[in-house]
């Protein structure tokens, strides 16, 4: 199934190991298909998205949150969503 849009995100996790702590960033890209969006961890039936919003933190980047049934979900991303967030919109406009 091709995807619609994708939109890159990250993931920091913090690691220790003895007396050393290491921050280690996971690049990751989510993507919008007709019937879900999928991360690397999780699927989205549209049907279960009411809607995604992004804030802008700091300098650049943001976090970009989905509102699902299931609660809200956040995702840290480097790029602006726009385009994502306007590629779910306009899908769940036409259906």
């Amino acid at each position: 199934m091709t995807w619609l849009a994708a939109q890159p995100y990250y993931k920091v996790q913090r690691e220790v190991s003895g007396l050393e702590q290491k921050t280690v960033v996971h690049d990751r890209t989510m993507y919008l298909y007709p019937d879900k969006i999928a991360t690397e961890r999780r699927q989205f039936p549209i049907g279960d998205v009411f809607d995604m919003s992004y804030r802008k933190m700091g300098g650049e980047g943001g976090m970009l949150y989905f509102h699902t049934k299931q609660g809200v979900y956040s995702y840290m991303v480097k790029d602006d969503p726009r385009n994502f967030i306007g590629a779910f919109k306009e899908l769940v406009a036409g259906k």
